[in-house]
């Protein structure tokens, strides 16, 4: 199993759900996230002064998924979330050594 930790645009999310859903994809968790990549933030100007606004808001978006599904669901997210513009987000791939479901105590593959 595979743990897919994208963070995305938050006007994004949509789109990534939709592609995640078109390739049977049930479950994510979505979290509210600011942070910054090598565009470090921008700058804005509000009533005639300028000021930095170094966190952006991002969404994190995690998805557990089988082995089968993980490079279908990795390229459903690149498509979804590209704009094509500086802070687009990344991706992220880690191994899942166990998932249990708590109601039923079913475990593995079957639990996600």
């Amino acid at each position: 199993m595979k743990k897919i930790e994208a963070i995305i645009k938050p006007f994004k999310l949509d789109e990534v759900k939709e592609a995640l859903q078109e390739i049977g994809i049930q479950g994510m968790t979505v979290l509210e996230a600011k942070g910054f990549g090598r565009q470090r933030g921008h700058t804005e100007l509000y009533r005639g002064a300028e000021y930095t606004v170094d966190f952006l808001p991002k969404l994190k978006i995690e998805v557990v998924v089988s082995d089968s599904q993980y490079e279908p669901a990795v390229a459903a997210i690149s498509k979804a979330a590209q704009t094509g513009k500086i802070g687009d987000g990344k991706i992220f791939v880690s191994e899942i050594a166990d998932a249990i479901r708590i109601r039923t105590g079913e475990s593995g593959e079957t639990a996600i």
